[in-house]
């Protein structure tokens, strides 16, 4: 997931584990998941078992910490000091994106999922929600954050069916966008 919602190629990585994961996280092999999750392999792929032996220009780091107030199984993602996608295991197999680069967020995968960041001010909600109503798609909720009134902002929007990538070019031309997303819902 954090892969998808990057998108970029990326020559480092480094994932901070806390509480859980980092006590128990090597030995239940979480550091190799993790690793070869970013790197764009399925959790059924045997290549985990010795992702560490087919790394190729990706310089990737590890570290552990304890935070009582993170989930006990929590990892933060930071892509080239670029971007830092926090997240957490929640049992049976599901996840959920709780924070991108400081901003509140609440993604678990069961939607396709339309990110961007941007400078605060008024009308971007409506501005961002036209285009995807004229693509004829519904929108299931929608959540935005910001560091302060006129600061940086970010939006996400999960929605019913996926946009087209035409609507997506259309919401990175709105003036004051720096960043856009559209995150496949996990199958």
């Amino acid at each position: 997931m954090a892969r998808n919602i990057y998108k970029n190629s990326f020559s480092k990585v480094k994932f901070c584990l806390y509480n859980s994961f980092a006590t128990t996280g090597f030995g239940h092999g979480t550091d190799k998941g993790l690793l070869a999750g970013v790197l764009g392999y399925s959790v059924d792929d045997v290549i985990i078992k010795n992702i560490f032996d087919v790394v190729e220009n990706v310089d990737y780091s590890y570290e552990y910490a304890q935070d009582i107030s993170r989930h006990p199984n929590s990892v933060d993602i930071t892509f080239d000091n670029k971007m830092t996608v926090s997240g957490d295991s929640v049992g049976a197999g599901e996840i959920r994106i709780n924070c991108i680069n400081g901003f509140s967020v609440n993604i678990d995968g069961s939607y396709d999922t339309l990110l961007l960041m941007y400078k605060d001010r008024p009308g971007m909600i409506s501005t961002v929600s036209e285009i995807i109503q004229k693509q004829k798609v519904n929108i299931a909720s929608l959540h935005c954050d910001r560091s302060s009134k006129g600061g940086t902002a970010s939006m996400y929007v999960a929605l019913d069916i996926p946009i087209g990538e035409d609507a997506v070019e259309k919401v990175k031309q709105i003036k004051d966008v720096f960043f856009v997303t559209n995150i496949r819902k996990l199958k």
